[in-house]
């Protein structure tokens, strides 16, 4: 079951709704539609589903629909249409006081602004919310505290927000959504106030965080770089309809449609694809069945003079070469004794530019495993280098 999923899901502004959405299924412009009826199309006819423990990025330019979307899923803005629903409750028909209680144990919120009270202390600001909720003097301290340490902020905690740095308060503003515990995060441009350095480094700490608490996280941005490199997958938002759904290299390597194509053209994508989009299929042998003479034949086959040694399981063992192979078939050996164990492998997130790194001095293909250690497939230097220099020509074509 989804922890956040969205159906239909529709908000316009203005009197004259009816006409506005008929004009919406004609194909015409958030603008036209605008001009022609005076009401303005939020969103429309939005469909998702978030998944618990997810980092799910709505992302669009400006006038797309994005802050409008996260109003809607915590109920600051009532839709005009659509349903809205959290661990299966829709919220778009609770009433007031069953939102409240949403809000105050499953939703919080962060914001571009800071929204910290100059006059309360770090440690004060962070356990506001908390008070708000009437939880006892100790144990939001407590709780505080504890957010304030995973943040690397607990040394500041008796100083006021004018005496941190703007990165430091957003993270204090983070801090302060993490102490109510709460089942899912919204974050409404987050650090797009920050410069490039902190927000990048903001962007590092949430997703560090995250490998600790685990939360599901909506995250809007109108930052494409931000936008994949944070996001387990993003959702693209033009004139309040969402036009693609997918993980980052989904959407750079398959585009929906013209629009997503142009959004996309200019990221470097040797910094966004990883080993899963340039790999190939490895040749391998099983361990537990196959011989010398079958890894013989194979690399015969193949026109290759190494193989992957795996087991049934595809667990990665080692890697055979054909010296090897000969060696153990004249002299009677078991495979297990002339295996080269220690192979080098790359996980399949490991971005392109990273590999490079890796694979440049290697004598052999690098192995792709998963987090079990299952052979997934290799990476070869040639396709390193194409995907690098597809992206250096790229970037020399906008500069000309």
């Amino acid at each position: 079951m989804a922890k956040v999923k969205v159906e239909h899901l529709t908000k316009v502004f203005g009197k004259r709704k009816q006409q506005a959405l008929n004009l919406v299924s004609q194909g015409k412009s958030k603008t036209e539609i605008l001009e022609e009826t005076g009401a303005t199309v939020g969103v429309y006819d939005a469909n998702f589903e978030v998944e618990e423990g997810e980092i799910f990025v709505i992302m669009g330019l400006s006038g797309s629909g994005k802050s409008t979307m996260i109003r809607l899923l915590n109920r600051l803005i009532d839709p005009t249409s659509g349903e809205i629903y959290i661990d299966d409750e829709n919220i778009a028909k609770m009433n007031k006081e069953e939102l409240q209680e949403v809000r105050r144990h499953k939703l919080n919120m962060v914001f571009q602004s800071f929204a910290l009270y100059p006059h309360r202390t770090i440690l004060e600001n962070t356990e506001l919310g908390l008070e708000l909720r009437g939880v006892s003097k100790e144990e939001r301290q407590q709780r505080a505290e504890q957010a304030l340490a995973n943040s690397s902020l607990l040394s500041f905690k008796d100083q006021y927000p004018d005496q941190l740095s703007g990165g430091m308060q957003q993270r204090v503003g983070l801090a302060r959504a993490l102490a109510n515990d709460p089942e899912i995060l919204l974050m409404d441009e987050a650090f797009s106030a920050l410069d490039p350095l902190i927000r990048r480094e903001m962007q590092d700490e949430l997703l560090d965080l995250q490998e600790n608490v685990r939360k599901t996280i909506i995250f809007i941005t109108h930052d494409l770089n931000e936008a994949l490199r944070i996001g387990d997958r993003i959702a693209l938002m033009k004139d309040g309809q969402i036009i693609q759904i997918g993980t980052g290299e989904e959407i750079l390597t398959n585009p929906a449609n013209q629009y997503v194509r142009d959004f996309v053209e200019d990221v470097d994508r040797s910094k966004v694809l990883t080993a899963k989009n340039i790999m190939e299929p490895a040749i391998t042998m099983n361990i537990e069945s196959d011989g010398p003479n079958v890894a013989l034949n194979r690399m015969r086959k193949e026109g290759v003079s190494i193989l992957l040694v795996v087991d049934k399981k595809r667990q990665l063992k080692g890697s055979l070469t054909a010296l090897k192979a000969l060696e153990a078939r004249r002299d009677q050996l078991d495979v297990h004794d002339v295996i080269d164990k220690n192979v080098r492998k790359i996980k399949e997130d490991m971005l392109v530019t990273d590999i490079f790194n890796v694979i440049k001095d290697a004598e052999a293909p690098l192995a792709v495993v998963d987090k079990n250690d299952k052979l997934k497939g290799v990476v070869i230097r040639g396709s390193v280098i194409e995907a690098l220099t597809e992206s250096t020509e790229k970037e020399c074509d906008t500069n000309e």
